[in-house]
C-alpha cells in the first residue's frame, strides 16, 4: 500500500519527537494538522449508510446516541449532522456499525 506525503513526513515527525529532537508540544499541534477533514453527509448518503447497516432509525439512532427524530430530519436534509455526529458517521460508514458495539 502506498502511504501518502503526508504519512511520511507525520512519521518522520514522530520519529523526531520519540528520538526528542521535537518537543511534545510541537509533535501535538502536528498530529492536530494531520488530523483527515471530515465529510459532509446529505440525507441520502446518511440514508445508504443505514440501509446498508440494515437498521431502522431507531436502531440506528440509538448506536449513534441521538433520537430517532435526529436520525429523520437528517434523511429528509433537514438537520445536518455535526461535531461527534459527523466523527461516528464516518467511522460506520468505512468501518460498518459494529465498530460502535
Amino acid at each position: 500500500m502506498k502511504e501518502s506525503i503526508l504519512d511520511v513526513v507525520h512519521s518522520t515527525a514522530k520519529d523526531l519527537s520519540e528520538a526528542g529532537v521535537m518537543d511534545k508540544q510541537t509533535m501535538h499541534k502536528f498530529d492536530a494538522l494531520c488530523l483527515p477533514k471530515l465529510k459532509q453527509y446529505d440525507g441520502q448518503r446518511i440514508k445508504a449508510i443505514r440501509e446498508k447497516a440494515r437498521v431502522s432509525q431507531a436502531v440506528f439512532a440509538a448506536y449513534l446516541n441521538i433520537t430517532p427524530s435526529t436520525i429523520k430530519q437528517w434523511e429528509q436534509g433537514s438537520k445536518k449532522p455535526r461535531g461527534t455526529s459527523l466523527k461516528l458517521l464516518s467511522l460506520v460508514e468505512q468501518k460498518g456499525l459494529e465498530i460502535l458495539m
